[in-house]
């Protein structure tokens, strides 16, 4: 009986590192001169994976953001994985804005993965489990495909591929 090898296509963000990068966030806006005097909030809620930003203005928001993206991009912490929501006025004309920590792939993206790959013609089978797809095959070779093959790939959410056995 020939061995099976499988992987698992997860798409996760360590959320140590995030919390890591928020902190660093915290501490420039601080140290920034054209941040002085303005009332800013960086909130994580890692149980409902969500990120919340206050401030001044939008103009300063947006230099918010950039901050974060930079720290989070140094962190190896996929862009991908953050989901924006619309800018709303606070009080006072601040402006917040809450981002989501997308973790796990949707059940229509992983069928949209199981497609792409059934389409390819490789002799691999494909299994859903919640929020992750599981990737079986006999051959090493068809298994490296598949990796290349979602690379190559622009999907609109952060893919990781473990447990590559």
């Amino acid at each position: 009986m020939a061995q099976q090898n499988s992987f698992d296509i997860v798409s996760e963000i360590n959320l140590q590192e995030v919390d890591n990068a928020v902190n660093q966030t915290r501490k420039e806006i601080t140290q920034r001169y054209d941040f002085k005097g303005i009332h800013t909030i960086i909130e994580l809620d890692q149980k409902e994976k969500k990120l919340v930003i206050t401030t001044g203005d939008e103009f300063h928001l947006k230099n918010i953001i950039d901050v974060l993206q930079l720290k989070l991009i140094k962190r190896s912490v996929p862009l991908k994985a953050l989901k924006y929501g619309n800018i709303e006025s606070a009080a006072s004309g601040a402006a917040r804005q809450t981002i989501t920590l997308q973790v796990g792939i949707a059940k229509d993206d992983a069928k949209k993965i199981t497609k792409l790959v059934k389409d390819s013609k490789l002799k691999v089978q494909l299994q859903i489990m919640d929020d992750q797809v599981r990737v079986n095959g006999k051959n090493k070779d068809d298994l490296q495909a598949v990796i290349s093959l979602l690379r190559g790939q622009d999907f609109p959410f952060a893919l990781q591929f473990v447990n590559y056995r």
